[in-house]
């Protein structure tokens, strides 16, 4: 039998496996921003800028490329300063 879902039976799988996100076509979970977001003002804190002020884009992309917690709550802050344009 050949690798990599060349096989027999390898178009009923796939063709009967759920691809994910919601019924009606539209991609993803619904809401998903709201369940990201689990600890707001979290980014401000960690990176000691006071709560209402602006996070600078050059500090803000200097976080993105951290790892670990910090790095992903920058990540999500530049995405959603994406969406908001």
């Amino acid at each position: 039998m050949a690798r990599g879902g060349e096989g027999k039976y390898s178009s009923d799988y796939n063709s009967s496996k759920s691809t994910g996100g919601s019924s009606d076509g539209g991609g993803g979970k619904k809401k998903w921003i709201a369940g990201a977001i689990k600890h707001p003002g979290a980014l401000h804190k960690q990176m000691g800028i006071a709560q209402g002020k602006k996070i600078p884009a050059a500090k803000l992309a200097k976080a993105a490329a951290a790892g670990g917690v910090l790095g992903r709550r920058a990540r999500l802050a530049q995405t959603l300063k994406k969406m908001h344009k």
